[in-house]
């Protein structure tokens, strides 16, 4: 069976070791990057809120909350941003949020990938294994098949000539 050149790749990022770890790493970067945004979305919105008329984030504590219902695009409702400069900070959150859910999303789904990949390579070594094995014992199988033919032609010519 033909692999394509995606599948080839893609197993050999997946059981390369210093993909893995580059893997590993620029998840803890990313997770890291999303906490910073989070802070920093919070610790900016109370500044851009704050004195404004009918503003409802006014503390750190609920600008945190708010910054984490924000970037999972949950939006309650019970905190939302009434400045300019406040809905511009809830839209770089959003997008932040967006951006970071969708590469969690990937990153799980190349995982998937990847122990598929290693399971067919494993299945197909298997099934190569079987294959040769099998034409192992089919080749004995004829090779004892002729034997016994032939002794079947040498007995009959022997018969024939009595």
């Amino acid at each position: 069976m033909q692999q394509s050149f995606f599948a080839l790749l893609l197993g050999r990022l997946l059981t390369n070791r210093w993909w893995r770890t580059f893997h590993a790493r620029a998840a803890l970067s990313v997770s890291a990057a999303t906490a910073a945004v989070l802070l920093a979305g919070a610790a900016l919105v109370v500044p851009a809120e704050e004195g404004a008329p009918g503003a409802n984030i006014t503390s750190f504590p609920k600008a945190v909350w708010w910054s984490i219902e924000t970037a999972t695009t949950v939006g309650y409702g019970d905190l939302y941003p009434v400045t300019a400069w406040g809905r511009v900070i809830a839209s770089v959150m959003m997008l932040a949020g967006i951006t970071t859910f969708g590469m969690v999303t990937a990153s799980i789904a190349t995982w998937f990938v990847g122990r598929a990949e290693q399971d067919a390579q494993h299945l197909g070594r298997a099934v190569r294994r079987y294959a040769r094995h099998g034409e192992d014992v089919f080749d004995a199988e004829l090779r004892a098949l002729h034997e016994r033919f032939d002794r079947v032609e040498r007995l009959l010519e022997r018969d024939g000539e009595r």
